[in-house]
């Protein structure tokens, strides 16, 4: 079973790598076209992930409490977008194709904040595949294998159009600081 969970823990990690591997096969800069249908295509697979894997299990394991048995997923909803809100006003981070980053000021590098930004969108995934793989191991929150296994699967595939959006532009910059020196 430790085994499975690592692996489950390790699939969303392998499909951005994957996805920043893509950076050793293509041009210097995706279109701006192709980084909206990648970065859509990404969005649609984490609402169906988030819908399928966390949403509608939590209002299953909430069913007891009849016509409020939405209460406890609205309120961790809202707990995940207040926490998300504050990263967001306090990590410096720079979104692709932002000339202005946002959170704290600092004096940290442009590709540095970049990362921060990826590093900030990741943290409710993380989660969601922590609590998921924590409620098959409790073996009380009705979670199987395969629904555990199928998020990981879903994040995983969200994440690798957003690993190649982000490679080429820390690819651009790296190559711009190793002309420039």
């Amino acid at each position: 079973m430790t085994n499975e969970i690592i692996s489950g823990l390790l699939i969303p990690f392998a499909g951005t790598a994957l996805g920043a591997s893509c950076v050793f096969f293509m041009k210097k800069e995706l279109s701006a076209l192709v980084q909206k249908a990648l970065m859509g295509f990404a969005a649609g697979v984490m609402v169906a992930a988030s819908i399928w894997s966390l949403i509608i299990p939590a209002l299953e394991q909430s069913g007891h409490l009849g016509r409020l048995s939405f209460i406890p997923a609205a309120a961790g909803f809202w707990i995940g977008i207040l926490f998300l809100l504050a990263l967001d006003n306090i990590i410096p981070h720079l979104h692709i194709n932002s000339k202005e980053p946002e959170g704290i000021k600092s004096r940290l590098k442009k590709t540095t904040m970049l990362v921060l930004a990826v590093t900030l969108h990741n943290i409710p995934e993380g989660m969601a595949v922590g609590v998921v793989y924590a409620g098959l191991l409790a073996h009380t929150s009705g979670m199987t294998k395969t629904a555990a296994m199928a998020l990981a699967v879903g994040i995983a595939i969200q994440n690798f159009p957003e690993g190649a959006i982000i490679s080429t532009p820390l690819r651009a910059d790296r190559s711009i600081s190793a002309v420039s020196t």
